[in-house]
């Protein structure tokens, strides 16, 4: 009994000694700089970020999807795309030929 009654009073008197000391003060100035400076920098929440990364991650498949599904329709009309835009090029250079 008696050794807790020392042990809390010990407590209580670091607790005291630790929340009058500088080391406090600048505890509480350095937690006040960095909320200034995070509140001013444009951060958002792990929520935040995780939705956006699960947003990422399926606007990417669908653009896999997407590519696979035109390259499939290009396949079937025969279509390729080097020959498309060499097409495009040529129409481009007659035009201005004839003008």
């Amino acid at each position: 009994m008696l050794n807790k009654n020392i042990i809390e009073e010990i407590n209580s008197k670091v607790s005291e000694i630790l929340q009058n000391s500088p080391a406090k003060d600048v505890e509480r100035n350095m937690r006040a700089a960095l909320s200034g400076v995070f509140s001013r920098l444009d951060l958002v929440t792990r929520d935040e970020f995780d939705v956006q990364q699960n947003v990422l991650q399926r606007t990417r498949e669908k653009l896999t999807q997407l590519e696979a599904k035109v390259t499939e329709l290009e396949q079937q009309f025969g279509i390729s795309r080097t020959g498309n835009e060499t097409a495009t090029t040529g129409t481009s250079q007659e035009k201005s030929d004839s003008a």
